[in-house]
C-alpha cells in the first residue's frame, strides 16, 4: 500500500490555500503552524519586497509562505534528493520566476548565496532550520551552523532566525550578530539574531 502524501497549505497572501507537498518525515521535519504564525507575526509587513533565504529548506513551506506574503525573491538551500524533488514541485504551483534553488550541502553553498546577494546589493532574511542534532550523522550540525552564521557578512543580512530544539542554548553573540529574542513552542524554539549596532 502506498503511503499517503502528507501536505500543508499556504496560510496567507496571494497563494493562500495552495497545497504544498511535504517530504517524508524521515528526511525532513515540517515546521509547526504555531511556529510559522509567530514568525510571520513578528516580521509582518517587513517581508514585502524583501529577499528571503531558507537554509535547509525541505519542502520550502516557509520560503513559499514568505513569497505568498509579498517577498520578492526566495532562495532555497537543500541537500536531500527527495526533499529537492518535492521542493521543486511546490515552487511550480507558486511563482518559479521568483525562486532560486541551491541544491547540495548548505554549508558549501552559503558562499555562492552570499555572492548572489552581494551582486544584487540585497539584504535578506535568513531562516535557518537545521536537522535536529539527535539525528544520525548530525551531531555537529549546530556547531557548523554557528560558524556559518558568524561568516555571514552584515551587508547581506537583515535578520537571522533559527528554528531549533528548545534545549539548545545558543550564544548571545555569534560573530557580528547578537541575540534579539527567543520564543519557545514546546520542543521547538525560534531565536532571532540581528546585526550588532
Amino acid at each position: 500500500m502506498k503511503n499517503k502524501q502528507i501536505t500543508k497549505k499556504i496560510v496567507m497572501g496571494k497563494f493562500k490555500g495552495k497545497t504544498l507537498k511535504l517530504p517524508s518525515s524521515e528526511t525532513t521535519r515540517s515546521s509547526k503552524s504555531i511556529v510559522l504564525e509567530s514568525f510571520f507575526n513578528t516580521i509582518q509587513f517587513e517581508i514585502i519586497d524583501s529577499c528571503f533565504v531558507e537554509v535547509f529548506s525541505g519542502s520550502g513551506s516557509i520560503g513559499l509562505e514568505a513569497l505568498s506574503r509579498g517577498a520578492k525573491r526566495i532562495i532555497f538551500m537543500e541537500r536531500d534528493r527527495d526533499a529537492l524533488k518535492v521542493l521543486k514541485e511546490n515552487i511550480s504551483v507558486t511563482d518559479p520566476h521568483s525562486c532560486e534553488v541551491f541544491s547540495g550541502n548548505s554549508f558549501d553553498n552559503i558562499k555562492a548565496v552570499v555572492s548572489s546577494l552581494k551582486n544584487n546589493e540585497t539584504q535578506a532574511y535568513f531562516y535557518i532550520d537545521p536537522p535536529f542534532s539527535i539525528r544520525e550523522g548530525m551531531e555537529d550540525i549546530y556547531e557548523k551552523m554557528i560558524s556559518m552564521i558568524a561568516s555571514l557578512p552584515t551587508e547581506v543580512v537583515k535578520l537571522i532566525v533559527i528554528e531549533h530544539m528548545t534545549g539548545l542554548e545558543l550564544p548571545e553573540i555569534i560573530g557580528t550578530y547578537k541575540k534579539k529574542k527567543s520564543k519557545k513552542f514546546g520542543n521547538t524554539s525560534l531565536t532571532y539574531f540581528e546585526v550588532v549596532d
